[in-house]
């Protein structure tokens, strides 16, 4: 589908014709450069306790992150040995992702309307998660919502970090950036 030269993710169509108008009116920009946009998405399974038990588990967590993110996972390795947690160091830990472009809009959408109505007892997202430089940070207990997972073939159900970049300098900009994308902040 994202082969296709004329496809154009629904997210990134919207943005183009009214998000960017939109937030030039609402905060005065002068210029089009200044436009927040979404930069980038960076998602991560730590595998924890699960990983020093079984050095099989990272690798399932990252063949689960490729199946939800579209693009192949990296498995994360510890810098350090720590005696205490029986880490030993370049030991594989868990999975990362980053995506950019159509697949990052792609991931976005399936983010909102598909898998946050799916997670039990949902009353929307916090709107407080900002990092001071327009970037927002929130964590799903269960990988499972997204419908790549098939629910009878998981060995384990991860925590999972979606970290959306934007390029806004404040918070306030960013929140309308994500409001504007109907992401459902409960605050």
């Amino acid at each position: 589908m994202l082969d296709d030269a004329k496809y154009t993710p629904r997210l990134k169509s919207v943005y183009v014709d009214t998000i960017r108008a939109a937030m030039k009116e609402e905060f005065g920009y002068k210029n089009d450069m200044q436009i927040p946009r979404l930069d980038k998405i960076v998602l991560n399974i730590g595998a924890g306790k699960a990983a020093v038990k079984d050095s099989k588990k990272p690798a399932s967590a990252a063949a689960d992150l490729t199946a939800i993110a579209g693009q192949k996972a990296m498995v994360t390795r510890a810098k350090k040995s720590i005696a205490g947690f029986r880490v030993r160091e370049e030991m594989p830990l868990g999975a990362k992702v980053t995506l950019r472009g159509e697949r990052m809009y792609e991931f976005l959408d399936r983010l909102i309307t598909i898998a946050m109505p799916r997670i039990r007892d949902f009353r929307g997202i916090s709107g407080k998660s900002f990092d001071g430089r327009g970037n927002y940070a929130m964590g799903m207990k269960e990988h499972i919502v997204f419908p790549e997972i098939d629910f009878d073939k998981v060995d384990e159900a991860w925590g999972m970090d979606i970290v959306i970049c934007t390029t806004a300098a404040t918070d306030a900009e960013a929140k309308s950036l994500l409001k504007a994308f109907n992401m459902p902040f409960n605050s």
